[in-house]
C-alpha cells in the first residue's frame, strides 16, 4: 500500500433543493481489488481516512479494504454552501455513490461490513435500514455511539470543532491534537504521530492547522442543542451489530448501551475501560474484537 488516496466524483444534494457543483472524495483502496468481501471504514466528526490505516493492514490480507474520508474531511473537497454539511441525505448520498462505484468493479454482487467510529457509524446505521442496503449489508461495527446521542456530549464538542487554531510547528500541532484527543485512550507515540501527520494540513504561510472544514460545525452552532433521539431508526435494523463503548465515554451511556442490546439488532457490546470517545480502533486488542466479529460467520 503506499501514500495515495484514490478520487471520486459524486454529486451534491443540497437542502435547499439548488443545484451545486459536483466534487470528489477521496479514499484508500487496500487488498485484493477482486475480492467481493468489502469492508468500508468511515471516520469521526474531525477525523480522516487514515485513522483507519492500522485496521486497513491487518484485515487487508482477507478482505478488501475502503476507508473514505467524509466530505470537508481530509482529502475530500469542501462544500460550497456551509448549510449543506447539517443535510444528512449529502452523507448516503456519497456512501451509497461510493459502494455503486465499488460494485461497478465486479461481476457479480459484493457483500460489505462497515466499520463507524461515532459520525462514521451513524452513517452505516442510517445506511443499513435503506431499501437497498440489505442485500448487501452483512455487519455493522459502530465505535462509541448509539440512537441517543446526550446534548451534553454535543455541547463538549461544539466548544471546539468550529475553531481554525494555527501553530508554527508541527510538533506544537501534534500536541494540541493530543490535548484535545486525549479521551481516545492510551495511543503509542508511533501512532499519535500517525493522526497528527494525516490531520495536518501545511499552509503557504508555514503555520500547520487541521485538514478539515471548520463549517463542519455549523448544526452545533446555528441551531439549539439538544438530544439526537435516532431509536425509531434504530427498532428498524437488522444487520448483525458489533459496538465498541469506552467506559469513560460521555456519548454513549451504560444506559443507551443496554437498551441497544435488547432493542433493534440486539447488538453486541464491548466495554473497553480507560477510554473516552471515541475508540480508534488502532491498537492490537481493539483490532482483534473488530476482526473476530467480521470473521465469524
Amino acid at each position: 500500500m503506499d501514500d495515495s488516496f484514490k478520487k471520486l466524483l459524486v454529486s451534491t444534494p443540497s437542502s435547499d433543493k439548488k443545484p451545486r457543483k459536483a466534487r470528489q472524495i477521496a479514499y484508500t483502496d487496500w487488498g485484493d481489488p477482486q475480492n467481493p468481501h468489502v469492508v468500508i471504514c468511515a471516520h469521526g466528526l474531525t477525523r480522516n481516512c487514515r485513522d483507519f490505516d492500522y485496521l486497513a493492514r491487518a484485515l487487508e490480507s482477507e478482505y478488501r479494504v475502503i476507508a473514505f474520508d467524509v466530505v470537508g474531511r481530509g482529502r475530500s473537497d469542501w462544500l460550497e454552501e456551509a448549510c449543506d454539511y447539517n443535510f444528512y441525505p449529502l452523507y448516503l448520498s456519497d456512501a451509497t455513490s461510493l459502494i455503486a462505484h465499488i460494485q461497478a468493479q465486479y461481476n457479480a454482487r459484493i457483500t460489505f461490513d462497515w466499520v463507524g467510529i461515532s459520525m462514521g457509524a451513524l452513517i452505516g446505521m442510517i445506511l443499513s435500514i435503506q431499501p437497498q442496503a440489505p442485500a448487501m449489508f452483512r455487519k455493522l461495527i459502530m465505535s462509541d455511539i448509539g440512537p441517543l446521542i446526550p446534548a451534553t456530549a454535543l455541547t463538549r464538542i461544539s466548544d471546539y470543532v468550529d475553531l481554525d487554531p494555527r501553530f508554527d510547528t508541527f510538533e506544537a500541532f501534534k500536541t494540541y491534537m493530543k490535548k484535545i484527543s486525549e479521551s481516545f485512550g492510551p495511543l503509542t507515540d508511533a501512532q499519535w504521530n500517525h493522526m497528527a501527520i494525516y490531520s495536518m494540513r501545511e499552509y503557504d504561510d508555514g503555520t500547520y492547522g487541521f485538514r478539515y472544514d471548520p463549517k463542519i460545525g455549523i448544526s452545533l452552532k446555528e441551531f439549539e442543542i439538544k438530544d439526537i433521539d435516532l431509536w425509531q431508526q434504530w427498532d428498524q435494523m437488522t444487520v448483525p451489530t458489533l459496538v465498541l463503548r469506552g467506559t469513560e465515554s460521555d456519548l454513549l451511556s451504560v444506559d443507551t448501551a443496554a437498551q441497544m442490546k435488547i432493542r433493534g439488532p440486539k447488538a453486541q457490546i464491548v466495554e473497553l475501560p480507560g477510554i473516552g470517545h471515541a475508540p480508534t480502533i488502532m491498537d492490537k486488542q481493539q483490532i482483534q474484537i473488530v476482526r473476530n466479529f467480521i470473521d465469524y460467520p
